[in-house]
């Protein structure tokens, strides 16, 4: 059994960034696909980022691309979310997400992951 736990999240303004961290246990990380998922208020839960067993592919959603970078390091069973130039859109509980997935094949769906976090607040201000 994988358990995951999200920080980093909190109150930043708009134009600001943040790091979210991702601390896996209990499986063998680097076999595992990794994703950020956001839930807005009174909205369903989206795809923001994946990224590949060995971190050598990523996948954005359009509304971060250029603004948010995935990444993970093995060695530490730990996965990041650093999110610049923050946007009041942005304000929604970040969950991270896994699945053992030994490809370089990036998940974009919710139903493709197994394990989840219980999630980190994130809140812009504008």
């Amino acid at each position: 059994q994988v358990q995951l736990v999200e920080s980093g999240g909190g109150l930043v303004q708009a134009g600001g960034s943040l790091r979210l961290s991702c601390a896996a246990s209990g499986g063998t990380f680097n076999s595992y696909a990794m994703g950020w998922f956001r839930q807005a208020p009174g909205k369903e839960r989206e795809f923001a980022a994946g990224i590949s067993w060995s971190g050598g592919s990523t996948s954005y959603a359009d509304s971060v691309k250029g603004r948010f970078t995935i990444s993970r390091d093995n060695a530490k069973n730990t996965v990041y979310l650093t999110m610049n130039s923050l946007k009041p859109e942005d304000t929604a509980v970040y969950y991270c997400a896994a699945k053992h997935f030994p490809t370089e094949e990036i998940l974009t769906r919710e139903y493709q992951y197994r394990y989840w976090g219980q999630g980190t607040q994130v809140t812009v201000s504008s």
